[in-house]
């Protein structure tokens, strides 16, 4: 069975960090694409920041470039999302997804049909 768990999510202050995790399990994810989501509530679920195959090529979401990291450890089938500076309208459920697309293995897409396995989700809350 496959599954993507991820860990890290907790309730920060305004300026803070945190480092998400996403671990899979089930099958190996180190030929494809990895990616983060969140949805905040009441609005839908938006891309993040995604990883290719070997971690050369990222994409982030606009409002988190310069502030998030995503990277993998292929060995240890994990995933990962460094979050800086961070503002409470980052407040939201995240998510990590792995795509299983050919294209995305090589430059880390965004959208979120691409992806067909996901986690359950990690709360982060941002306090002013």
């Amino acid at each position: 069975q496959v599954q993507l768990v991820e860990s890290g999510g907790a309730l920060v202050q305004a300026g803070g960090s945190l480092r998400l995790s996403c671990a899979a399990s089930g099958r190996t994810f180190n030929d494809g694409a990895m990616g983060w989501f969140r949805q905040a509530p009441g609005k839908d679920r938006e891309f993040v920041a995604s990883v290719n195959w070997n971690g050369g090529s990222t994409a982030y979401e606009d409002s988190v470039k310069g502030r998030f990291i995503v990277s993998r450890d292929n060995a240890k089938n994990t995933v990962y999302l460094q979050m800086n500076s961070l503002k409470p309208e980052d407040t939201a459920v995240y998510y990590c997804a792995a795509s299983l697309d050919y294209h995305c293995a090589r430059y880390a897409c965004q959208a979120t049909s691409l992806y067909v396995y996901w986690g359950q989700g990690t709360q982060v809350t941002v306090s002013s």
